[in-house]
């Protein structure tokens, strides 16, 4: 819905405020904090950080984009752990199990993948593939696969749990080839166990937590900041 004219002022306090906060305690963000959200986003994910970039970079058709993403994520965590020093309760072994029991349904996967795998050393072969499915490339192999969901590596796991039915995946790389994968059909449901997604778990609890805190701490600072709004 549309804002109100209030509601929009208030945002842009908000926002002025935010800002006047990073300014008053030093806090900025470089390339060297994008590498290391990345690298540690791509662990999560149980893969490194080259094969991490190349799936994301498809997935976003302007990577710069999902970059300035990271970087107000970034700069929040900043502020969270400067404002904070030490305030907020980092989640323990109890809360992660309990979120889980909690959220079971967005732990839950497909159990088996039924794909058209295609694999080349001619990355370009892929990309027209993908314009047109029906296409006929002399150096693309084509099989017809079932994959099970417990027997997949990590990368394969992460794209395919990413991927909807009657949807190529990103392209990505194995044993010195080219692969793309298109997923006809899931059938089934897994539910991941707790220590493949417990990371996962802890990174969302401290997010939530963190928003939480912010926005308690911004409510503070309006009731002292002595603002005058123009209307």
């Amino acid at each position: 819905g549309k804002l109100n004219k209030n509601q929009a002022v208030g945002i842009l306090i908000d926002e002025l405020l935010y800002e006047q906060e990073l300014k008053n305690n030093n806090i900025t963000v470089d390339m060297f904090d994008v590498n290391n959200y990345l690298e540690r986003l791509a662990a999560s994910n149980k893969m490194d950080l080259y094969q991490f970039k190349s799936i994301i970079k498809q997935k976003y058709k302007d990577f710069s984009v999902y970059e300035n993403e990271i970087k107000k994520q970034i700069l929040r965590q900043k502020l969270v752990t400067k404002a904070i020093r030490g305030n907020l309760k980092l989640p323990e072994q109890d809360d992660l199990n309990i979120y889980y029991e909690n959220h079971l349904k967005e732990f839950s996967t497909a159990s088996k993948f039924h794909v058209v795998q295609y694999v080349t050393k001619n990355k370009r072969s892929l990309l027209a593939i993908r314009q047109n499915p029906m296409a006929v490339m002399e150096d693309v192999k084509r099989d017809t696969l079932v994959f099970e969901q417990e027997k997949l590596n990590s990368q394969f796991k992460y794209l395919l749990n990413d991927t909807q039915e009657k949807n190529f995946t990103p392209i990505f790389t194995s044993d010195k080839n080219f692969v793309m994968l298109f997923v006809t059909k899931k059938e089934g449901t897994v539910t991941q166990e707790f220590k493949e997604v417990k990371d996962k778990i802890f990174e969302i609890i401290v997010s939530e937590k963190e928003k939480k805190f912010l926005q308690e701490y911004f409510e503070k600072i309006k009731l002292t900041a002595d603002i005058k709004v123009i209307r």
